[in-house]
């Protein structure tokens, strides 16, 4: 565990290397050497000692060797020790946290306030910001009907709450009967009723996911039904900055960052992370492959929760490359948070 190397295994002089490593691998964005941290390090070490150190913190897993050249690089496991044991934040300006009030402070608008937020969350760390739009307290569905329109088109009646009326028309993979659609409602309302949509959308995607061939007929009319009936709406969360990501070097090969566009655009995965740091509260930092999702291997994401009148309302934050300057898009996403709170608390 990283706790134990803290506490057991890794010296003081150990971490001071490692932190001076991180730091100049975030600022330089190139392998570092031990004649660089022996420059660095304002200690009286031999290049040779600062080799056997290097070697002792690859077999810790805290940093590797991208190419076979001597320099190093942090793993997620160091950049996970380093942002947990090592990190120092620092303070926002106040001269930040002022335009953030006068920014947000003045908006009157709920959807013109969370693009202005993602926009300034984009702006001030040059990364691309994203913000959850609030849940609302209390979203159960009621009904679902099915109405066949023409061959593969299906208008969709959904009763949310008590008087939360919703009309889609979905377009299906093939041709339904009246009476397939009329059971596929059924099923759905007898399952789900009352349930909140999330659990719902959670509960389908489980769904989907297991052995086609296992379902029958009915099964897989409702599951189809559903899954278009509740798939993400457009204005779950918005996002800004995607630009600012096109010039970082972990994404110079365009299909990663085509992968990455593309899952921010399905929304279903980002959505889902999303909700965990939703249900965690407060801020949250999820690096490379602790997300569990391989678009975003190369990513770091920093959220924090946003409350009004004591509710949690959603989540923000900032999504940009596992070499981001940690010490400061901590605190400029946690302040944004508070700001976004108390402009949604003068909107009620």
């Amino acid at each position: 565990m990283v706790a134990s190397v803290k506490e057991g295994i890794l010296s003081a002089r150990a971490q001071h290397l490692f932190r001076l490593l991180v730091e100049r691998y975030i600022s330089d964005g190139q392998p570092i050497g031990s004649r660089t941290l022996a420059r660095d390090a304002g200690m009286d070490l031999s290049p040779a000692t600062i080799r056997n150190v290097m070697a002792d913190l690859e077999d810790l897993g805290l940093i590797r060797s991208p190419h076979t050249s001597a320099g190093r690089v942090p793993t997620t496991r160091g950049y996970r020790f380093f942002v947990d044991s090592l990190l120092t934040v620092k303070a926002v300006s106040q001269q930040e946290v002022m335009r953030l009030h006068a920014d947000l402070g003045n908006e009157d608008d709920i959807n013109r306030l969370l693009a202005k937020t993602s926009n300034l969350l984009s702006e001030v760390t040059r990364l691309a910001g994203v913000v959850m739009v609030p849940r609302a307290e209390h979203r159960a569905l009621r009904h679902v009907e099915f109405v066949r329109m023409s061959d593969t088109r299906v208008l969709v009646i959904l009763v949310i709450n008590n008087n939360e009326v919703h009309n889609r028309v979905i377009c299906t993979t093939r041709t339904y009967s009246e009476s397939e659609l009329q059971q596929a409602s059924n099923y759905l309302n007898h399952v789900f009723a009352g349930r909140e949509l999330f659990e719902v959308r959670d509960q389908l995607v489980a769904e989907m996911s297991s052995a086609q061939q296992e379902m029958n007929r009915m099964m897989q009319a409702a599951v189809e039904m559903a899954q278009k009936a509740f798939e993400t709406p457009h204005d779950d969360y918005v996002w800004a900055g995607q630009t600012n990501l096109m010039g970082i070097e972990a994404w110079a090969d365009i299909a990663k960052l085509r992968q990455l566009f593309e899952a921010f655009g399905q929304k279903r995965d980002v959505l889902h992370l999303l909700d965990q740091a939703l249900n965690a509260q407060g801020v949250q930092i999820f690096i490379g492959d602790e997300s569990g999702y391989e678009f975003l291997d190369d990513c770091s994401l920093v959220t924090s929760t946003y409350s009004a009148d004591g509710k949690v309302l959603g989540v923000l934050g900032i999504i940009g490359p596992t070499r981001m300057a940690y010490e400061r898009v901590i605190p400029i996403v946690d302040v944004t948070a508070k700001v976004l709170g108390l402009a949604l608390k003068s909107l009620n």
